[in-house]
């Protein structure tokens, strides 16, 4: 069991070296443990790396599983340890054709637990129509996507598709980006959101499924 999170630290050419926490998707506020003092929030994110020097969009289509992980946390050391944490919203069911289809929604962890409520509640009544034949699972999740973007500015992405990380999900609603001001954990807020590749466990604790 645990809460799988991915924290991803910002180097200073804005590539990241990502680290695992086991329990950091549990509640968000792994955000305000994570400081200049306690970088690794006293052991709660583990200090072995998984990937170094991953471009940013790179974070969600090779390392960020919908499946297995429930929150992200993107940190900039050289902003006096800012995080900027994201629920993962995991945009299937158990029996879907693309289990890696996921979605990034960047959260007050003040206002956690009422995005939690909210994608639970509405995956519950599209699965129920689902079921009922009234609407085919394409089509529920096409709508689950779009309700995802409209209410909480969510980053749709395929986990394991890498030819999708330079130039946006073809298929996906429009907010396809990182959002302005976030995406560099608060450094060089004016660089572009797109940046591409060449810039200088079962999952059993999902709480979207």
């Amino acid at each position: 069991m645990g809460h799988r999170a991915l924290v991803a630290y910002r180097r200073p050419n804005g590539r990241y070296d990502l680290r695992y926490s086991h329990w950091g998707g549990e509640d968000l506020s792994l955000a305000a443990e994570i400081t200049a003092t306690t970088p690794l929030a006293d052991g709660a994110v583990e200090g072995e790396l998984l990937a170094d020097s991953v471009a940013r969009d790179r974070i969600l289509t090779d390392h960020l599983d919908p499946c297995v992980h429930e929150a992200l946390y993107l940190v900039a050391p050289a902003a006096n340890y800012r995080v900027d944490p994201y629920r993962v919203c995991w945009l299937e069911w158990g029996t879907g054709q693309n289990p890696g289809r996921g979605t990034i929604v960047a959260v007050d962890p003040a206002a956690d637990s009422a995005v939690r409520r909210w994608v639970r509640a509405t995956k519950t009544a599209l699965a129920d129509i689902v079921e009922m034949g009234a609407l085919s699972r394409r089509a529920a999740r096409t709508y689950l996507e779009a309700r995802v973007c409209e209410e909480y500015d969510g980053i749709v992405y395929t986990y394991g598709d890498s030819s999708a990380a330079d130039s946006g999900i073809p298929d996906a609603p429009p907010s396809t980006r990182w959002p302005e001001g976030r995406a560099n954990g608060g450094e060089n807020r004016t660089e572009n959101a797109n940046e591409t590749d060449d810039e200088s466990e079962s999952g059993d604790g999902n709480a979207f499924r």
